[in-house]
């Protein structure tokens, strides 16, 4: 077991498979002898070469237009985006090409590319570093996505996307990089918990708090202070955002009757209304009050002296939890 940081934990998971697979390769800007803006790649580049590491030009979509090619001759192309508002150069790409390619030839063609965007903030950045665009891919069909939350997750699940044969859109929230963490390097994969499975990381029977990526620990941390008042509180990292595992959510749903969803992208539109709405069709005849949704605000992304007032922390949790519990909250004395 080995104690690794979030982005070395994505480092040797990007090392295993690069070892492992002589068909992986990796392209990014800054990527090579740079290391990534985030040095996520250090050192990969100088260990297995400029044509397996390779620093692209200041352009996101042929990162993406690239990958397909190599996808095509039987690559396993690993793309890094820079930062999470950089996608959208390469947003045609992504949805028009990578998503739809297995679909359109009937499944001669398979699309096995990795594409990892740093998303979230929380690092004192504007827009366009600070984003949170899985709401767009989520959407997409032909595309996984998932969320990592802790360094275990980070490792296991970058090699599972690049072992997979679908398209995975990889979100990893940066102002976790830094972020500590035991790490099993001998897992075997074949047995680890599977790429689109959600994970319980706290037991409880009140309230059930729906979270991904960077939001996680808080939503742990909101945990911990509800149960300081005497109020439990079921915590659920759901990893994969497409598809999300409902069996899990509605098994814990069913169980405290009350549910709480937090991310950081705004709310309209966002995977906590289609959550909300999910799990209300499913789960109608035991929910005990309306699903509440805490997340960041309906504007772009602010500036860093105002970024955390944007971002849901432990208190607007803590207060959708009360919501759902009936106790006295931000919106008592609102009511008609």
């Amino acid at each position: 077991m080995s104690k690794l940081t979030f982005a070395r934990a994505i480092n040797a998971g990007l090392r295993k498979s690069l070892e492992n697979d002589p068909k992986v390769v990796l392209i990014g800007e800054d990527i090579g002898s740079l290391g990534g803006v985030f040095r996520v790649t250090d050192g990969l580049q100088k260990d297995f070469g400029k044509h397996r590491v390779i620093d692209s030009p200041l352009a996101e979509s042929g990162i993406i237009g690239t990958a397909v090619g190599l996808a095509y001759r039987g690559y396993r192309p690993v793309c890094e985006i820079q930062f999470d508002g950089f996608i959208y150069p390469a947003f045609d790409q992504i949805v028009s090409q990578v998503a739809k390619m297995h679909y359109r030839t009937q499944g001669r063609v398979k699309m096995p590319i990795t594409i990892r965007v740093p998303f979230g903030g929380g690092i004192g950045s504007p827009e366009h570093h600070s984003e949170s665009p899985e709401a767009y891919f989520t959407h997409t069909s032909g595309l996984r996505v998932v969320a990592v939350s802790n360094p275990q997750d980070a490792y296991t699940m970058i090699q599972q996307a690049i072992a997979s044969d679908d398209p995975v859109l990889y979100f990893e929230p940066k102002r976790r990089y830094h972020d500590k963490g035991d790490v099993d390097e001998s897992i075997d994969l074949s047995n680890a918990m599977p790429l689109d499975k959600a994970a319980v990381v706290n037991a409880g029977s009140d309230v059930t708090l729906v979270a991904y990526g960077p939001l996680v620990k808080t939503a742990k941390d909101a945990a911990q202070a509800a149960a300081d008042e005497g109020i439990s509180v079921e915590v659920i990292d759901l990893r994969s955002l497409a598809p999300v595992d409902y069996p899990v959510v509605e098994a814990s749903v069913r169980k405290t009757g009350r549910l709480v969803i937090t991310h950081e992208a705004g709310q309209s539109g966002g995977l906590g209304a289609e959550i909300a709405a999910s799990i209300t069709e499913r789960c109608f005849n035991y929910l005990e009050s309306a699903p509440v949704r805490i997340t960041g605000f309906d504007v772009p992304y602010p500036y860093s002296k105002l970024e955390m007032h944007h971002l849901p922390n432990l208190d607007r949790i803590l207060d959708g939890v009360d919501r759902t519990l009936g106790r006295p909250n931000s919106l008592s004395g609102l009511e008609g």
